[in-house]
C-alpha cells in the first residue's frame, strides 16, 4: 500500500508524468473494453457497414474527447487562448506546443482500439463480407442467383448460425480472407502511428531546438504560476474565512457576558485582548483585502492584465509597498491597537 502511495504522490507532483499514466490507462481500459464487448453483427446488407464502421470509429473518438477532458491543462490553454492582452504578451509558440501535447497524449487510446479492432477483424468482417470475390475463392458453377441475393448471402458470413452459402462459397474460408486483410492494415496502421510517434518525440527537437525549450518552460512556467495561484487564493481565503467566523462568535460572546460579574468581565476583557493581538496579525496577513468587492476587483484584474514578467520593477514596487505599509503600522500604534472589522457581502 505504501509503493501505491508512493508512486501516487510522484505523479500528482509531476504533471508530465501523471498525464502520461493516465493515458496509459485509458489506453489499456480500450483494450479491456474491446475484449468485453459483444460484437454481434446484423448480418443485413443494408447495416453491416455501418455497424462496423460505428464500431470501429465512435470509440475512439469518445476516448479522444476523455483525453482531453481528463488533461488538467484544457482550461489553462483556454483560460490563456481567451484571456485579454493585458500587460502581459501572449505567445503562440507555447499554445501550439500545449495543445500538440494534449493531441498526442489524447491520441494513445484510440490508436490502440483502432489497432486491437483491426487486429482482431470482426470488424472488417462484417463491413466487407459482402465484397468478397466469389468468382476467385469460390464455386459459382449451376448456381442461379442475382447479385442482390447473393449479396444477402455474403452478408451472412460473420453469423455463422445462420450462414447458408456453402455452396457458393465456404464460411471459414471467407472469414481467413478477411481476416488476413484486416490485419494487414492493422499492423500497417501500427507501423504508421509508431513512425509518427518517433517522428514527434525524437525528430522535431532537431529542427527547432530553441522554440521546442521556449515553448517547454513557458508551458511549465505557466501550470506552476496557476498552481501557486491557486494555493495563495487558498490561503487567503482561509485566513479571510477565519477572521470573519472568529469576529462573528466574539460578538455573540460579548452579547452572552453582558450580564456576567464584573470579575468575569475582566478576564473575558484579557482573552480578547489576546484574540484581537491574534486577529490583528491574521489581519495584517490579508494586506488589507478585507472585502468580497475588492477581492473581485482584484481577481478580475489578474485575469484582464497579467502583471508583467519583469522582476526589477516587482522588487522596486515591493520596497515601496513595504515601506509604506510600516509607516502605516507606525501612525497606527501611535494611536494605540485598533480593532479590524471585516466587512463581507454577496451579492444577489
Amino acid at each position: 500500500m505504501d509503493k501505491f502511495r508512493m508512486i501516487f504522490q510522484f505523479l500528482q507532483a509531476n504533471q508530465e508524468s501523471f498525464m502520461n499514466g493516465i493515458c496509459g490507462i485509458m489506453a489499456l481500459a480500450s483494450a479491456q473494453l474491446y475484449t468485453t464487448f459483444d460484437f454481434n453483427c446484423p448480418c443485413l446488407p443494408a447495416y453491416n457497414m455501418s455497424y462496423a464502421m460505428g464500431v470501429l470509429c465512435v470509440p475512439p473518438i469518445v476516448f479522444f474527447l476523455l483525453g482531453f477532458v481528463m488533461n488538467n491543462n484544457v482550461s489553462m490553454l483556454a483560460e490563456e487562448w481567451k484571456r485579454p492582452t493585458g500587460e502581459r504578451q501572449k505567445d503562440a509558440a507555447v499554445l501550439r506546443y500545449m495543445f500538440c501535447s494534449m493531441t498526442q497524449r489524447a491520441l494513445i487510446a484510440p490508436a490502440v482500439w483502432i489497432s486491437v479492432t483491426l487486429l482482431h477483424g470482426e470488424s472488417f468482417i462484417c463491413a466487407f463480407s459482402t465484397s468478397v470475390p466469389v468468382d476467385k475463392l469460390g464455386n459459382m458453377t449451376g448456381v442461379d442467383l442475382s447479385d442482390k441475393e447473393i449479396k444477402r448471402i455474403l452478408a451472412r458470413i460473420p453469423c455463422k448460425d445462420i450462414y447458408d452459402g456453402d455452396h457458393i462459397i465456404p464460411q471459414e474460408v471467407a472469414t481467413r480472407y478477411l481476416r488476413c486483410i484486416s490485419q494487414a492494415f492493422g499492423w500497417t496502421f501500427v507501423l504508421l502511428m509508431t513512425f509518427f510517434a518517433f517522428l514527434v518525440r525524437a525528430i522535431r527537437p532537431c529542427f527547432t531546438q530553441a522554440a521546442f525549450l521556449k515553448s517547454k518552460y513557458w508551458s511549465h512556467y505557466i501550470d506552476i504560476e496557476r498552481k501557486l495561484f491557486d494555493e495563495t487564493c487558498t490561503e487567503h481565503a482561509k485566513s479571510f474565512a477565519k477572521l470573519c467566523i472568529q469576529q462573528f462568535f466574539e460578538n455573540i460572546n460579548q452579547d452572552m457576558n453582558m450580564g456576567h460579574s464584573h470579575i468575569l468581565h475582566s478576564k473575558s476583557v484579557d482573552k480578547s485582548d489576546d484574540k484581537e493581538k491574534s486577529e490583528q496579525d491574521e489581519s495584517d496577513k490579508l494586506l488589507g483585502v478585507t472585502s468580497q468587492g475588492t477581492m473581485n476587483t482584484l481577481l478580475k484584474n489578474w485575469h484582464k492584465c497579467k502583471p508583467p514578467l519583469n522582476l526589477k520593477a516587482y522588487d522596486y514596487q515591493n520596497q515601496n509597498g513595504n515601506g509604506y505599509i510600516k509607516e502605516n503600522l507606525q501612525l497606527n500604534n501611535l494611536n494605540g491597537p485598533k480593532k479590524e472589522i471585516v466587512t463581507y457581502y454577496s451579492k444577489v
